[in-house]
């Protein structure tokens, strides 16, 4: 439940940015049940606001996501075992916050495996009812708020505290100093491919600094 109260004003604040990004209001809505990412939907309505190209678009959220390969890595072996529909259900219910009580539930040896896959889909679907609840409120209260209190700056403070207190080794700090440098420098690219040239070096220079380590 702490995980997401958390998530309350994410699904706010993507509401708002939707409606100034140009979505109607269903289709806004409509991105938070049928994607169900945050990061990739923040960043999915900021290009369809710039005016971005469909291939770039999904190139971009794709590269965003890539994580969630990780995840899955992760959770796989605890899973193996359930039958394909719930595989899938629990795959769209995978995400950030969904993964970390998941599979610190299924690391936890003492409870049997047999009905962990319960507690996942609790935790997921509480998850997607915050979700869409929250985004529902931040749409119904975009059309209330002036464009000009540049609220899409908050998602870039909400951001920065969630990287800072990950950066714990070296090959990670020098990542994210890759990236922010190589954004900065590439910030008048268009449709925003400046974005994936930074990440795409942030990793790079960290993978490197980790292999030499």
């Amino acid at each position: 439940m702490p995980i997401a109260l958390g998530v309350i004003p994410f699904g706010l604040i993507y509401g708002v940015l939707a409606l100034a990004a140009g979505l109607p209001p269903a289709v806004a809505q409509a991105m938070s049940a049928i994607v169900f990412a945050g990061s990739a939907q923040f960043i999915g309505v900021q290009l369809i606001g710039a005016g971005a190209a469909i291939p770039v678009l999904w190139l971009t959220t794709f590269v965003v996501n890539l994580r969630h390969l990780l995840y899955s890595a992760s959770i796989a072996p605890h899973t193996q075992h359930l039958p394909p529909r719930w595989r899938w259900l629990l795959a769209y219910l995978l995400t950030d916050e969904a993964f970390v009580v998941a599979i610190l539930h299924y690391n936890n040896q003492e409870r049997p495996l047999a009905h962990k896959h319960w507690y996942f889909l609790g935790a997921g679907l509480t998850l997607w009812t915050t979700w869409q609840i929250s985004t529902a409120v931040g749409i119904f209260l975009g059309a209330q708020v002036p464009a000009s209190w540049s609220l899409d700056f908050t998602l870039a403070l909400t951001f920065i505290g969630l990287v800072i207190p990950a950066l714990r080794e070296r090959p990670h700090l020098a990542a994210a100093i890759t990236a922010g440098i190589v954004a900065l420098l590439t910030f008048a690219w268009p449709y925003k491919l400046g974005l994936i040239a930074a990440a795409l070096c942030g990793i790079a220079v960290g993978t490197a600094l980790e292999a030499r380590q």
